[in-house]
């Protein structure tokens, strides 16, 4: 989790996300937290991270983790396709 963090920190998209699946699952000692999926998902998704992207669409388009937001989840979805 420590090598997590810090990878996050540093702005690795890979780390970004998987820290994501970590908090989705509630693996690895954390507490499943959807508002943290999301803020780690959108990190690397507005980095073109593209499975971040897909992601971060259905979060928002669901609600998971943040206010349901159509607009957003369709921003992500597109950017995602785009790849």
């Amino acid at each position: 989790v420590r090598l997590y963090r810090r990878a996050v920190a540093q702005g690795h998209l890979g780390a970004q996300y998987n820290y994501g699946i970590c908090y989705a699952q509630g693996r690895r000692g954390l507490t499943q937290s959807y508002a943290e999926v999301v803020r780690l998902f959108r990190l690397a998704a507005e980095q073109g991270y593209d499975a971040a992207q897909f992601n971060c669409a259905c979060c928002y388009a669901e609600g998971k983790g943040c206010v349901q937001d159509l607009a957003m989840a369709v921003r992500f979805y597109t950017q995602a396709a785009a790849q």
